[in-house]
């Protein structure tokens, strides 16, 4: 199905002011024909009755919107700019999408109550009918995914995207809206079992046969392009163009969020007991270093032994050291 734009549609004015004039001359000729006591009165009374009909080909859009026509059941064109439109009174407008609610932005009204009300429904009803060409966020519910290591995941996304091709969107799915937040989950779905959660060893995540380091964690950015390019593939069809894709939840899933919390604390606790090892045992080196430089005192192997022992347990130790002193000889 191929978008047809109207251009040529903008005399919505000039429609509309000789349908007044129209009125004034039928409403005038009517009463003529009264006063007279023509038997044309039944024909000025039928072409009162009738004179309305153009007024239904009038439409008025407002800027990021279009409207999708259709003729008998046949495509006759999509209205796309801003303006008062007169399109042939039969045509009927179609948006399968209009009463779709999903927690996206443009799908949030806010109720209208009282005598005011009534009229609001109706101005929603016509809005139904439009199709929006604003950029939208889609953000879907979140989805609990195994990743590549089998442990569950939850994970959120919002999507921004726009309506590009009526006419797909309108004919090529039964309801566009609801097709880009199924294939958002199925995009989200495929892609995230292809990342660990965090970094582990011998995973390839790029497909091309070597261990890297990606993560969700970790290659957030990375990870959100390839969900956008998943869903952009998939909603081709729908005349739909996927903006950007970004991650707005990630954490482990409960059953197993306090285990893998531990292991992470357990991981980092390693790493700082590194730290603090390697940076004594340096101090250590230095110490002995210029004690023997400055030849202040000389230690055989065994004192050396155990005033390395001492200076390890003052810089590693995770409590002040209580000192023992020696009030007799060195030996």
């Amino acid at each position: 199905m191929k978008e047809i734009v109207l251009t040529n549609r903008k005399i919505g004015m000039p429609v509309l002011l000789g349908e007044i004039v129209l009125y004034l001359l039928l409403t005038a000729g009517l009463i003529f024909a009264i006063n007279n006591g023509s038997s044309s009165v039944v024909v000025w009374i039928f072409l009162l009755t009738v004179a309305w009909i153009p007024l239904m080909g009038l439409k008025v859009l407002k800027p990021q919107e279009a409207l999708v026509l259709t003729l008998f059941g046949k495509y006759a064109g999509t209205l796309k700019d801003e303006g008062f439109y007169w399109v042939n009174p039969f045509c009927s407008s179609i948006n399968p999408a209009g009463k779709t609610k999903l927690s996206q932005s443009g799908d949030v009204r806010p109720s209208k109550l009282g005598i005011a009300g009534e009229s609001a429904q109706k101005q929603e009803a016509a809005a139904e009918k439009k199709i929006s060409l604003k950029i939208m966020t889609l953000n879907n519910t979140r989805q609990k995914i195994n990743d590549c290591l089998g442990n569950p995941v939850e994970i959120g996304i919002a999507v921004t995207w726009r309506v590009t091709d009526t006419a797909k969107a309108v004919f090529n799915v039964d309801n566009y809206k609801e097709y880009l937040s199924l294939q958002c989950d199925s995009a989200l779905r495929n892609i995230v079992r292809l990342y660990p959660y965090d970094v582990a060893p011998n995973v390839d995540t790029t497909g091309d046969g070597v261990a890297d380091e990606g993560s969700l964690r970790g290659s957030s950015e990375i990870v959100a392009e390839r969900i956008r390019n998943e869903i952009q593939n998939r909603v081709e069809d729908a005349g739909i163009e996927v903006v950007e894709a970004r991650i707005t939840y990630l954490a482990y899933a409960p059953e197993i969020a306090a285990a893998m919390l531990q292991r992470q604390q357990a991981a980092a606790l390693v790493d700082a007991r590194k730290t603090i090892v390697d940076g004594a045992v340096g101090m250590v080196e230095m110490a002995l270093a210029q004690l023997n430089e400055h030849d202040i005192v000389t230690l055989d192997e065994e004192r050396k032994a155990a005033m390395v022992s001492n200076l390890l347990v003052v810089l590693c130790g995770n409590h002040d050291a209580q000192p023992v002193v020696n009030s007799g000889t060195l030996y």
